[in-house]
């Protein structure tokens, strides 16, 4: 076991033997050697002797006072939160298409349903490969209930004055 540094902090030891800080405050004294303290900032350091010790205490699992330790490994990073899963089961059949109604209702067509968009798919005989080609599709759903003129007439349009209804 190789030290580096001439000086290590009580947090920067910690990290060394794999505790979280408040851990390694607890078994001071018990588990591992005191530190030094520095007389002029008063802050505690290992040297290291000491440092050499509570490397052989971790390996060892076994205290200055004799008696065991154990030891709960620390997370060094905390693991990214995984998204929990969905509890929507899968899209019944007439919101299949959303997509394709919700481009229609944005070019106009407020009152177009899955229902209608269905039938329209099989009347253009749309494979389900081609379906991946949104912008195709829509356009040619979009002319073929136009043609029909399935979607619900837009709202009249006043009058100018000097015109009769």
């Amino acid at each position: 076991m190789c030290v580096e540094k001439q000086a290590v902090t009580v947090a920067e030891m910690a990290k060394v033997v794999g505790l979280s800080r408040a851990r390694f405050y607890q078994l001071l004294g018990t588990a591992f050697p005191f530190p030094l303290y520095d007389v002029a900032t008063k802050r505690p350091y290992f040297t290291p002797e000491l440092q050499e010790t509570c490397l052989e205490v971790r390996r060892r699992n076994c205290g200055i006072d004799g008696k065991p330790v154990l030891f709960h490994q620390r997370e060094e990073a905390v693991s990214p939160v995984r998204p929990k899963p969905s509890r929507r089961k899968t899209m019944p059949n007439d919101s299949r298409h959303r997509d394709l109604v919700d481009g229609l209702r944005s070019l106009g067509m407020a009152g177009v349903t899955a229902a209608e968009v269905e039938t329209a798919l099989k009347e253009l005989k749309v494979s389900d490969s081609a379906l991946k080609e949104n912008g195709k599709v829509l356009r040619a759903v979009f002319l073929h209930l136009k043609r029909q003129d399935i979607s619900p007439p837009s709202p009249k349009q006043k009058p100018e004055s000097g015109e009769k209804p």
